[in-house]
């Protein structure tokens, strides 16, 4: 994650609405100065608006390997707290036979 963003959230979505509407006549750099920004700032913008429902092909690959990756930390977490949990258990378990023969 980045910095957060200089411009607020209602410019950011007016600022890809705007390119949109352009209907592929101008280019991001084009808006983009007319706008103050960098074209990059405005490509940025207008993926995370972009309907997520029609992914591009290229965009499919990338959030295939996002997800992957996803996947990959939250059963690294789990697997960690599932290790937790037994040692937890072991030692509720040797506490309890202890405390048992404590009790005799």
């Amino acid at each position: 994650m980045g910095r957060k963003s200089p411009y607020p959230e209602e410019f950011r979505k007016d600022a890809g609405a705007l390119y949109r509407a352009a209907a592929g006549r101008r280019t991001y750099a084009a808006v983009a100065a007319d706008l103050g920004i960098t074209a990059e700032s405005l490509r940025t913008w207008g993926r995370k608006e972009e309907d997520p429902a029609t992914p591009k092909s290229r965009d499919v690959g990338a959030s295939a390997v996002e997800e992957l990756a996803r996947l990959r930390v939250e059963n690294s977490r789990l697997l960690k707290a599932e290790k937790e949990g037994q040692l937890e258990r072991e030692i509720l378990r040797q506490s309890a036979a202890y405390g048992g023969r404590e009790m005799k």
